[in-house]
């Protein structure tokens, strides 16, 4: 359930809109423990998603870091080897990825 939730702090470039949202989502989902809420629970869920990104963006775009950021293809090639050694082969891609 919790594939979009990543680090997202300090890469470069950094993190899209979609990624914070996504990662907001997955968030929300867990926390509600509903993947998809019921009719009564929608416009909860829906303001919950918006405001956990709006939190989520306002961290990653204000931390600050004396690190160097973070390059995009070297963590998507930690990611997969990582899947291989664990799973024996490359993870699936979802279509919003951080790591993509």
């Amino acid at each position: 359930m919790c594939r979009n939730i990543r680090t997202l702090a300090n890469f470069a470039p950094p993190a899209s809109e979609a990624e914070i949202r996504a990662s907001s989502l997955q968030f929300v989902r867990k926390l509600s423990g509903a993947n998809k809420p019921s009719k009564a629970n929608e416009v909860l869920f829906a303001r919950a998603v918006d405001e956990v990104a709006a939190a989520a963006a306002r961290l990653v775009q204000g931390w600050v870091t004396t690190a160097p950021p973070r390059d995009r293809d070297a963590e998507i090639k930690k990611h997969i080897e990582r899947s291989r050694l664990r799973f024996g082969k490359e993870p699936k891609r979802t279509p919003i990825d951080p790591f993509r």
